[in-house]
């Protein structure tokens, strides 16, 4: 399993930005195989992490056009600035009552 770890300084959001979200997330969990997609606003600060099965998946879903509009939206309007973190999950554990 690979999680991929999206961190960004938000500039400005706007309707479309709440939309695009919701709809990337969509995209992502029915169309290319993300088993889990969660999100945090605090402030100008955003941490998304979503999971997914294999690289490949991972790679397919980062060229999907409607994702590529996304990301230039991102870049244009929506961030300041962003970083973007691939990694493998070598280990999981939990706890549950």
């Amino acid at each position: 399993m690979y999680a991929v770890i999206f961190r960004a300084e938000i500039n400005k959001v706007d309707s479309r930005y709440s939309e695009m979200a919701v709809r990337m997330r969509e995209l992502a969990i029915k169309q290319y195989g993300c088993t889990q997609f969660t999100s945090v606003t605090e402030g100008a600060q955003e941490i998304a992490v979503s999971y997914w099965p294999t690289l490949e998946h991972i790679e397919k879903w980062k060229k999907d056009a409607e994702h590529l509009v996304a990301q230039e939206l991102g870049r244009s309007i929506w961030y300041r600035s962003y970083n973007v973190q691939v990694v493998k999950v070598m280990r999981e554990y939990s706890h549950t009552e």
